[in-house]
């Protein structure tokens, strides 16, 4: 996503307390009423066929901001699991006034109407140096920020083939499906002589790459 939600690479914000998961659902959900959340996702997006799981994430990113800094994690996703069954016309706003006793706020409605993926290219291959494309998306999109125009190597290369979440998060069900690549980037190459010496791998859609100038395989 654009905007406020992406705070990948950001400083500022301190140490991310982090629990190693385990079996136990409790390492996952920190209130017995959290497992319920996600519920009620795949509810509506698996057993109602009603929506996808990037339409969810798109209307946790249609919060406002007061509504977003004012929530919990799984409230987020209760929120927009209930923006989404309102707009599908499962259930109705006032339904879920009469059941809250009050006003429920929804996320806001979309302003974007996505966009297809790149087709057509060859596939990346592992060792290739790619370039990630430097764009703003007005609506949903799965490449955060800080990698955008930076350069790095492909690691892996998915078998398995996604929609691509520009376009079903909008509710495209003819989004073509792509494979994701593991790149690597130098922490250096995202964020100068300051930070620690290392490497980042992040998860990346085919239609977020590019080749880079020269690029040729490399042994990895």
């Amino acid at each position: 996503m654009d905007g406020f939600h992406d705070l990948g690479g950001f400083q500022g914000f301190g140490k991310v307390p982090h629990t190693i998961n385990s079996l136990s659902y409790k390492q996952v959900f920190k209130q017995d009423w959290e497992h319920l959340a996600y519920s009620l996702m795949f509810i509506g997006a698996d057993h109602l066929k009603k929506f996808s799981v990037d339409e969810v994430r798109h209307a946790v990113e249609r919060l406002d901001v007061r509504q977003h800094v004012g929530t919990q994690y799984y409230e987020r996703y209760v929120i927009a699991t209930a923006t989404l069954l309102v707009e599908t016309g499962v259930i109705t706003q006032a339904e879920l006034d009469q059941a809250l006793g009050s006003h429920f706020k929804l996320a806001n409605p979309a302003h974007a109407q996505g966009r297809a993926a790149i087709t057509g290219r060859a596939p990346f291959e592992v060792g290739d140096r790619v370039v990630v494309r430097d764009e703003y998306v007005a609506g949903h999109i799965r490449m955060p920020a800080y990698v955008r125009g930076k350069q790095g190597v492909v690691l892996h290369r998915t078998s398995e083939k996604w929609p691509f979440p520009d376009a079903i998060g909008h509710g495209d069900t003819s989004a073509a499906h792509q494979p994701t690549y593991h790149v690597e980037f130098h922490t250096k190459d995202l964020w100068g002589d300051a930070a620690d010496e290392g490497f980042v791998v992040v998860d990346l859609f085919e239609s977020y790459l590019d080749h880079a100038q020269g690029n040729r395989a490399v042994k990895v």
